[in-house]
């Protein structure tokens, strides 16, 4: 399995420090890398987690690209591509991994960071983080799906809005906008996210992954074909060993013990 100084897994959850303290709490390519090949493993069947956690390096969980390390390319356009591609193959991983992904933003998501925590199922922050696009503010566009997602998450205008204005979003504007999912003090916002994403690991992972999947087609089906889906995965898990422990346990009083 793929472990590294970025990538640890513990109490069933995978857990990913997607920046790095040495550059200002940039985006880490390194944990793009090694966080893609991980994900691939939980994709594979080669890795049994039951849910991802990220975090940041420090104080910020992820403060956008390394801009420094743009301006000293000699060609930026084929530096930041080649960032470009290898951003999207984590993003794709992270997907395809069909965990429930848990984000604790720390302080600053911006830019790269703000895209990161737009993929996350649950992502708790404190009183003081604050999301920010940051792209236009360097004269670049966004990556990492922050167009596609926030469209997705806030409506096209507000969307719009917050992208093209360089909206700074703070913790309670986030958490009315949906963006973020819960918020608690500042300095226990690791350790709720850590116990959200190890309580996620103890559930009934194909069940989660499952409405995982329920809650993206929702964004491509009509209603119709949408009973049609949850129809047909309810009765699936029904049938499958954690739908079977968890109503007897029910009946039973007792609490379900998921493989």
């Amino acid at each position: 399995m793929t472990d590294s100084e970025y990538v640890s897994e513990s109490d069933g959850v995978l857990t990913i420090t997607v920046s790095t303290a040495a550059a200002g709490t940039s985006l880490a390519p390194g944990a793009l890398v090694d966080g893609a090949a991980a994900l691939r493993e939980v994709a594979g069947g080669r890795r049994d987690v039951g849910a991802v956690l990220l975090v940041g390096a420090g104080a910020n969980f992820c403060a956008g690209g390394d801009v420094r390390a743009f301006a000293g390319a000699d060609d930026r356009s084929l530096l930041i591509r080649d960032l470009a591609d290898t951003f999207h193959e984590f993003i794709r991983a992270l997907r395809d991994a069909d965990r429930p992904v848990v984000a604790a933003v720390t302080g600053w998501a911006a830019g790269a960071g703000m895209s990161i925590v737009l993929h996350a199922d649950v992502a708790v922050a404190g009183p003081s983080s604050r999301l920010r696009p940051a792209y236009p503010g360097i004269g670049l566009t966004p990556d990492g799906g922050m167009t596609w997602m926030l469209s997705r998450a806030v409506g096209p205008a507000r969307a719009r809005r917050i992208i093209l204005t360089d909206e700074i979003v703070d913790a309670d504007a986030g958490l009315a906008l949906g963006v973020l999912s819960t918020v608690v003090a500042d300095d226990d916002v690791r350790t709720t996210a850590a116990d959200t994403a190890r309580t996620l690991a103890d559930g009934p992972r194909e069940a989660l992954s499952a409405a995982k999947d329920l809650l993206t087609a929702a964004l491509t089906t009509d209603l119709d074909e949408h009973l049609d889906l949850e129809a047909a995965s309810i009765a699936r898990m029904a049938g499958r060993p954690d739908g079977i422990e968890g109503v007897d346990a029910f009946v039973e009083r007792r609490r379900p013990s998921f493989s």
